[in-house]
């Protein structure tokens, strides 16, 4: 089983959306048994609270519920418990590295650099643009997938 960790600042916006877009890719893709996947948060500002309307409205237009969805906090524990921890920019991935006092085993990278890219995915909750973020969390959850047909995970 791959164990999949997405991270963002504060789990309400694209951690979610990305732990929901890759649950519906890999239903789609029959390998559902095959992941594990959650989502949490580097920050404590979020923590209780429901997926941001604008990531809801816009996984909704795609057909993904993210029901009961409530943001977490990661905790340096987790590196144990994941293969990947999939972070959405530069500031999530220092703050991971932080977290866990480094990263020995290799399992803290960008979601992009899953689809051949280190860009960082904007936050909506800056830029409100929860397509232009749906976009790029897409390509990289696609990126996953491929990397798996491909036995590369």
């Amino acid at each position: 089983m791959i164990r999949i960790m997405f991270v963002c600042h504060g789990n309400i916006c694209r951690s979610p959306m990305a732990e929901f877009v890759l649950k519906d890719l890999v239903k789609k893709n029959g390998i559902s048994d095959l992941f594990y996947i959650e989502s949490a948060a580097t920050s404590f500002e979020e923590i209780g609270n429901p997926v941001h309307p604008g990531t809801r409205r816009k996984l909704s237009e795609v057909g993904i519920s993210v029901k009961g969805k409530l943001a977490q906090k990661l905790i340096a524990s987790d590196y144990q418990k994941f293969d990947y921890f999939a972070g959405m920019d530069g500031y999530n991935i220092r703050n991971m590295n932080r977290l866990f006092g480094g990263d020995p085993e290799g399992k803290v990278v960008k979601l992009l650099q899953f689809a051949g890219d280190d860009s960082d995915i904007a936050d909506p909750w800056y830029t409100g643009n929860f397509d232009v973020t749906y976009d790029d969390v897409l390509r990289g959850c696609q990126g996953i997938i491929k990397m798996f047909k491909e036995d590369k995970l």
